[in-house]
């Protein structure tokens, strides 16, 4: 069972094998907003809330991690990456997401970015959620950098609606 537990909280060999494991946990996330955006009928919107009880879950199973590894938070955990990625994208309108473009791809380089600034120098309180206990810390930090970024991207594309 511990094998699964760390194979979930890291991503198989992503979190264990690549540089920088927080980019790639978030770059998987990325990958896989993008897969449902074309495989299925669902929305930036739908996607994000599918996620919202794989954070929920990422609580447990990051907790369970961090006993079996014998460590606080560390970098080959990117379950919480992962799981919080696609919340970024849930206030961009459905209709630049349906077909593949520039500009779509455009704003999923700007969530991934805000994201990462986010998530690696924790502004606005993030750093006093990371110290929460166990998997709480690890989960609801990355939560709120990707909060945060949602509402930066929300209005960025807000704001450059003025212009078009």
């Amino acid at each position: 069972m511990q094998k699964v537990i760390l194979f979930l909280a890291t991503l198989g060999p992503v979190g264990q094998k690549c540089p920088a494991p927080g980019t790639f946990g978030s770059l998987m996330g990325l990958l896989t907003v993008v897969v449902l955006t074309y495989t299925t009928e669902l929305s930036l919107w739908d996607i994000g809330l599918l996620f919202i009880p794989l954070l929920i879950i990422g609580i447990p199973l990051c907790t369970k991690a961090e006993e079996i590894l014998g460590k606080t938070d560390p970098g080959e955990i990117i379950w919480d990456e992962f799981t919080a990625i696609p919340l970024v994208y849930i206030c961009l309108p459905e209709s630049i997401s349906r077909e593949f473009s520039w500009e779509f791809f455009l704003w999923l380089v700007l969530g991934i970015l805000l994201f990462r600034i986010f998530d690696i120098f924790k502004p606005l309180g993030i750093n006093r959620i990371q110290n929460f206990k166990k998997g709480v810390g690890v989960m609801c930090d990355d939560a709120l950098a990707a909060v945060y970024s949602t509402i930066i991207l929300y209005l960025i594309y807000t704001f450059s609606l003025s212009f078009f």
